[in-house]
């Protein structure tokens, strides 16, 4: 059972990651994706040939939604949807295009340059200190992925 200092570490670190998600989230406006957009990319980059009701089932939506936001991406030019990447013909599943590749190495590029400028800002005593807790907050994202 979590002790109350786990509990204040939590409340913490939940704060802190979502006002950085947030500012980063903000570093790639105008780019054309929002933030949700930018999670499926990621995802179909990540497994090609994923299907629309996979993809529905992990967001905890309803295929028929699911199945709008991978329109607006198809409509956009960032991904396709391919039948050759199943054995079953009759499954279609998605890929990136090179076009949505670009994209998210920019949205990448412009968050990771925002989070580097900041980090260059504070002490070697914080910029240690990061790096130490960074370690940390892999497992619990690990963590994370392991109970799903």
């Amino acid at each position: 059972m979590p002790s109350q200092t786990d509990f204040d570490i939590a409340v913490a670190l939940r704060t802190v990651i979502f006002r950085l998600h947030r500012q980063m989230r903000r570093e790639s406006d105008g780019l054309g994706p929002n933030a949700f957009a930018a999670i499926l990319l990621t995802t179909i980059r990540r497994e090609p040939g994923i299907g629309v009701n996979e993809l529905a089932a992990r967001e905890n939506m309803r295929a028929a939604s699911m199945s709008a936001h991978i329109k607006q991406l198809e409509t956009a030019g960032w991904i396709l949807r391919c039948q050759n990447t199943h054995q079953d013909k009759r499954r279609v599943g998605l890929r990136i295009t090179e076009e949505g590749e670009r994209l998210l190495a920019e949205v990448r590029r412009r968050r990771t340059d925002w989070l580097a400028g900041r980090v260059a800002t504070l002490t070697a005593e914080d910029r240690a200190a990061l790096r130490a807790a960074s370690a940390a907050l892999q497992k619990l994202g690990e963590a994370v992925n392991e109970s799903c």
